[in-house]
């Protein structure tokens, strides 16, 4: 993913106002959609794009054109009701990710179970560093760990797959620390550099984060 990708972001409570400011601020093209129409106007200076629309409504759907968006992010936790009709609605229409922001484990199986992709606790996962997360192109998941550094899991490059860590030397390409990485279900930190990567594993690394354009 990353900002030539089109998102969309439904209900502008602070959670969804974070992440649609975020990547309206990284360049990306994004739809921002509330039912208030009070909300929608207090954002609008921040994102250009809001539209006050009921986001439940199939019809409304079709007409903000949601089929042609590449990311949903559905930011109603406390409206299970709306999100359940919201995740349906877009993989109706063919969104190929839905992430929605959830209250419980219970909330969480059950936008599981009708098609979202990914489900985002937001005690666990700020607004910003989702769209931060989205922006980086190839990264599963990124953690800040000061302002300069961050922990990241990344996917196997194509033209990694084959390949030793020997081999690739991504410290001194990409100034990247592998620290363990995911394979078969578990993480593995005894990590053997001579391994050939497969596409089925990911990195877990610290790298300078002015550093991770390289590797994009």
């Amino acid at each position: 993913m990353g900002i030539h990708k089109s998102y969309a972001v439904f209900g502008l409570g602070r959670y969804g106002r974070a992440v649609a400011t975020e990547l309206v601020n990284s360049g990306a093209e994004v739809l921002a959609v509330d039912f208030d129409e009070t909300i929608v106007n207090s954002a609008i200076s921040e994102i250009p794009f809001c539209k006050c629309a009921d986001i439940t409504d199939a019809e409304i759907i079709k007409q903000l054109g949601i089929a042609n968006v590449d990311v949903v992010i559905v930011a109603m936790a406390n409206n299970l009701e709306a999100s359940v009709m919201a995740v349906m609605l877009c993989k109706e229409v063919g969104v190929k990710t839905v992430i929605v922001k959830c209250a419980n484990e219970m909330h969480r199986k059950i936008l599981s179970k009708v098609g979202a992709d990914k489900v985002v606790f937001p005690e666990n996962e700020s607004g910003v560093r989702l769209a931060k997360n989205l922006l980086s192109s190839g990264f599963v998941d990124m953690i800040e760990l000061s302002d300069d550094v961050s922990l990241i899991e990344l996917d196997i490059k194509t033209e990694w797959i084959g390949k030793t860590l020997i081999e690739l030397s991504l410290r001194k390409k990409y100034g990247i620390n592998v620290i363990a990485i995911r394979m078969n279900h578990g993480v593995e930190t005894d990590i053997d550099p001579t391994v050939k990567l497969d596409s089925s594993m990911k990195l877990i690394v610290i790298a300078n984060r002015s550093k991770l354009r390289k590797l994009k």
